[in-house]
């Protein structure tokens, strides 16, 4: 495959044209990753203040009392989108579910506890720890090739 960029100060908008020579499940693939590309930040909010957060900043996002809420560095903010739609967005970034109410950046994990029965502890670099669900611990062994 080829990529060609053409810059042009006069075009508005952003325009993909995909020349081939037949219909393949390759150029199918890139036109639905181009159509349902979603933006890549997320707007979290403190208070009445909102700020852009980079997904590779984020430790976790968890639901608690019907809210959803983000982990980073500099604090905890509140999202105002569904776990699952973070799920579908963030996924391909490294983002797993462990948990009916949790998902964790794949690359924010420091270390699992096997030690407790019947369960997996994650510990992220930050120092928090959470467990894995009995429900999602087949998807995380298979992920991590545990």
């Amino acid at each position: 495959m080829k990529i060609e960029i053409q810059l042009d100060p006069n075009q508005q908008e952003t325009k993909v044209i995909i020349v081939t020579e037949q219909m393949t499940d390759e150029v199918k693939e890139l036109m639905d990753r181009l159509s349902n590309e979603q933006p890549r930040v997320i707007a979290g909010f403190q208070g009445e203040q909102v700020e852009i957060l980079e997904p590779e900043d984020i430790y976790r996002i968890y639901g608690a009392s019907q809210k959803i809420y983000a982990v980073t560095e500099l604090g905890e903010y509140q999202l105002r989108s569904r776990l699952y739609e973070l799920e579908e967005r963030l996924v391909r970034l490294g983002f797993i579910r462990i948990s009916n109410s949790e998902i964790v950046n794949v690359k924010k994990i420091k270390s699992f506890d096997l030690s407790y029965t019947g369960t997996i502890g994650v510990v992220l670099s930050n120092g928090t720890s959470t467990f894995v669900s009995r429900r999602y611990m087949a998807k995380i062994k298979q992920a991590l090739g545990i």
